[in-house]
């Protein structure tokens, strides 16, 4: 028998090593001896460590009249051993006998509590025993309290603490705060700690570090990291994978890779954070070769870092390396593990390969929302828009919650569908379920809705719900001018800027798009100041909107400035680049930028064919156009849509090759469209083709019954014919049902005001300034050897008459007020809903010589450059 000064010794010896038979044994000779009333208390304590609370508990029973400790030990051995019911039981017991709690049991307590109401009623008894000015029951009570999301309660019970408090009370606070996303807070009570003189140990700065990450501190964590250095803690296993963990996150891969390399011992957790942070931030080639470190280390991969690395397959092109870890996990038989089987239905999805993607989640017994999230967004980003809201509503059946993931994959293919119904319903669950605070699920409404065509309702959901959010206005601003409403897009942009909310490049080439759609110059410049203030020059979506902006403005060469200044040019930049030379009747130019862009080794796609091809249509460059036309499958391939032939056919159509073009009609793969017709109806009406017009029309009158221009252009083709009686009948057809013809519109913009006008207009102030100018430069014209043509009018009146209308065209009336209205030199530039008329493009060839002023008219097909007499088209148009 040993001696009772080192029973206790051994049994705690014996307890930290779970050495059971050992203490088992010295249990058996203190029940012979009669000592076991003396160690009742180190035996409760060993048992519980051995894993055996019910032995713990044996001994307990055993003890006649337990004091305050043993009730403790038992308390605790049950908390070890997650038990945290029967602990609870044992206080409830404790309190019941009238035995005095102590400062050891009440944090025990503190901890099984299985609700902040039990944890108040536990802060109630330490308050009644006095034992709330415990250090140790303090830091237990800001635990439980920051625990259940109660963190004003835990900071005032950190306050309360006053001078007692110490690093566990600071740690405990700064968690509490990052528990409960208030990272931002955190960071904050660590500069008090600091402040007050109490030395951060290694829990702390990993805290702190973490609380960095989630508010998205980097230059907050790079001053963390500098004080980790200085005090030596940088070394210290948790604080390291958590600076590794916060530069992964917030982008600085170099930083985490410097830090990586001077973890002493990296871990599987220190991987799983660099290789992680590389993948969230499209690193995945590099976290691809982490994981062939990873291994060469001796480690092996867990299934969160294979999780991350399914990811960066699926974003590296290693589709090979995915598969074969796919069948590694069958193999070990962990292939319906949650983390994987959301990496391995990510992977398959964005391979295109939907039906494995759904054999993986068909596999996984146990279901959660981050695998339903995985597949309906796999479904939508591929295009299956159908199976995304099948599977949305089979989830929803199965009563899975959803989140603002499975919201926003929802409404993408709402809005691809245009299915108005579907978009309601969605909207209505996320506001029965709390989701219209969420800016994502706010702007795929959004989205959604102008899409289906439901621009108020758009418009109601940003007003109700957008607040301060950036992304909210670019989804607006990008709907009102998608829809047509360029100038609500400007007021709205000028509405942030007064909420103070700073421009992203997003908006702004949102906001681009707008000006582009109004022929905008001016405010197009202004928005260009903003990308030049805010550096955003470098922005590819931002550099590409300018150069579509600047060429829809009427100002080929700003597009061409704009365009050499672009860091990286993609297939975008070279298509907007080759469309605005085509529309401003720069045909061989974008045939030039075109051979450029196909010797830079950039693959052109559908638009950039679509472009060369109006290039050629532009300037009549048939035989160049027909070369395109017959390879771009075998050169580029690029397979011919149904834009491709409508251009293909106007071109021909154009050069009079009217045969040529019902050939290609015939022969094309697919149903002509409007745009075909269209196209043979204008063509008609140059080429004094009545019979062809007659058909174009009736093909038009099936597929756009409420478009006025089939029934006017068909009276011109008639007209332009001499068969007067036809243009009675299809004006009278026109009376009939109803059709309005759409009235020739021009407007042109200065100082930040848009100036509209009809033909013969007197509404405008400066009316009668206009007419004295038009009045003024017809003289001069006359003089100069224009004469009206007047057959281009089809209104049954005289000559005179005609010629008199022809003067007060709407492009006319905006040109004389730009005159009258700029400064001598000053380039004018003017829009127009419909084609300009020949008499009017043969008036602004005088106009510009004899006003030595560029005339730029950009009419529905494309722009016309006035210089010194002569027009950028080349009269081919």
């Amino acid at each position: 028998m040993r001696s009772p000064e080192t029973i206790g010794p051994l049994l705690t010896r014996y307890a930290a090593s779970q050495s059971l038979l050992p203490g088992a044994h010295i249990h058996a000779n203190l029940l012979k001896s009669g000592l076991l009333a003396t160690f009742c208390n180190h035996l409760i304590s060993f048992y519980s460590k051995c894993r055996l609370p019910g032995s713990a508990r044996r001994v307990f029973d055993e003890i006649p009249d337990p004091c305050h400790v043993s009730w403790s030990s038992l308390v605790t051995a049950y908390s070890n051993n997650a038990l945290p019911r029967d602990a609870l039981r044992t206080f409830r017991s404790m309190r019941a006998c009238g035995v005095r709690c102590n400062e050891f049991a009440l944090p025990i307590v503190l901890k099984c509590a299985p609700d902040a109401g039990l944890g108040t009623q536990v802060h109630a008894v330490a308050v009644a025993t006095g034992l709330n000015g415990d250090i140790f029951v303090a830091n237990a009570l800001v635990a439980m309290y920051g625990g259940f999301g109660h963190v004003d309660d835990a900071r005032k019970v950190f306050d309360e603490a006053g001078s007692q408090r110490n690093a566990v009370s600071w740690n405990g606070l700064m968690s509490a705060y990052v528990k409960n996303d208030r990272c931002s807070e955190a960071v904050e009570v660590f500069g008090e700690m600091v402040w007050s003189g109490v030395r951060p140990n290694e829990f702390g700065f990993s805290c702190v570090v973490n609380a960095c990450t989630g508010s998205r501190d980097l230059e907050d964590g790079k001053k963390v990291h500098a004080m980790a250095v200085r005090t030596g803690y940088d070394k210290d296993a948790f604080t390291a994978n958590a600076l590794v963990d916060m530069y992964s996150k917030l982008g600085d891969i170099h930083m985490a890779a410097v830090v990586f390399g001077k973890v002493p011992e990296t871990d599987v957790v220190s991987w799983n954070a660099f290789i992680s942070g590389c993948v969230l931030h499209g690193h995945d080639q590099h976290a691809l070769e982490l994981l062939l470190q990873m291994k060469s280390s001796g480690l092996v991969p867990n299934v969160f870092t294979l999780s991350s690395i399914l990811k960066a397959c699926a974003g590296a092109g290693a589709f090979n390396l995915g598969r074969q870890i796919h069948g590694f996990m069958i193999k070990a038989c962990a292939d319906s593990d949650d983390y994987i089987g959301v990496g391995l239905v990510d992977m398959y999805a964005k391979y295109g390969l939907l039906d494995d993607a759904r054999k993986v989640f068909d596999w996984i017994p146990r279901k959660d929302l981050l695998l339903w999230n995985a597949l309906i967004s796999g479904c939508s980003h591929e295009g299956c828009h159908g199976e995304a809201l099948s599977l949305f509503c089979r989830m929803r059946k199965e009563c899975f919650e959803v989140n603002r993931t499975t919201l926003a994959a929802v409404l993408k293919s709402t809005a691809n569908l245009e299915a108005i119904s579907d978009t309601r319903q969605v909207h209505a669950l996320s506001e029965k379920i709390g989701f219209l605070s969420d800016s994502h699920v706010v702007n795929g409404l959004i989205d959604s809705y102008w899409k289906c065509n439901c621009l108020h309702y758009a418009n109601r959901v940003f007003e109700e719900h957008s607040s301060d959010n950036i992304i909210a206005f670019t989804s607006m601003i990008t709907a009102l001018s998608q829809c047509g409403h360029g100038e609500d897009a400007m007021k709205l942009f000028m509405e942030m800027l007064r909420k103070g909310l700073e421009p992203d490049p997003f908006v702004l080439s949102s906001l681009l798009n707008a000006c582009a759609s109004l022929s905008a110059y001016e405010q197009g410049k202004q928005v260009h100041a903003h990308l030049i203030k805010r550096q955003f020059m470098s922005d590819v979506f931002a550099g590409n909107a300018l150069v579509y902006t600047y060429a829809k403005c009427g100002s080929i060469e700003d597009a061409d400035l704009a365009f050499a200044g672009l860091p990286e040019k993609g297939v975008v930049s070279w298509s907007a680049m080759i469309g605005g030379l085509a529309q401003h009747g720069h045909g061989k130019r974008a045939l030039d930028v075109f051979r450029r862009m196909v010797d830079e080794r950039i693959a052109p796609n559908h638009i950039t064919m679509t472009s060369v091809l109006c290039a050629c249509n532009h300037t009549g460059l048939v035989d160049e156009a027909k070369r395109y036309f017959n390879s771009m499958k075998e050169m580029f391939g690029v397979d011919r849509t149904e834009e491709h032939y409508a251009c293909m056919i106007d071109l021909l159509g154009r050069a009079g090759k009217l045969d040529d073009a019902m050939d290609l009609v015939n022969s094309m793969p697919f149903e002509a469209n409007g745009a075909v017709w269209g196209a043979l109806l204008a063509a008609s009406r140059v080429h004094r083709d009545p019979e062809l017009g007659k058909l174009a029309a009736e093909k038009l009158f099936i597929l756009e019954p409420e478009k006025s221009g089939t029934h006017v252009l068909l009276a011109n083709t008639y007209a332009s014919a001499g068969m007067w009686d036809e243009v009675a009948k299809v004006r009278k057809l026109m009376k009939d049902n109803n059709v309005k013809k759409e009235p020739a519109m021009s407007w042109v913009e200065l100082k930040d005001k848009v100036h509209t006008f009809i033909v013969s207009d007197k509404s405008h102030p400066r009316a009668r300034d206009i007419y004295a100018k038009l009045e003024e430069l017809g003289d001069l014209m006359s003089k100069a050897g224009y004469v009206p043509n007047a057959d281009v009018d089809l209104h049954d009146v005289d000559r005179s008459e005609k010629e008199l209308l022809l003067s007060h065209h709407s492009e006319r009336l905006a040109v004389a007020f730009a005159l009258i209205s700029t400064p001598a030199g000053a380039p004018i530039r003017v829009k127009k809903n419909l084609r300009i008329c020949r008499d009017c493009h043969v008036a602004f060839k005088f106009i510009s010589k004899i006003v030595s002023r560029e005339i730029i008219i950009r009419d529905v097909n494309r722009f016309h450059h006035f210089s010194d007499g002569a027009c950028s088209c080349g009269d081919y148009w």
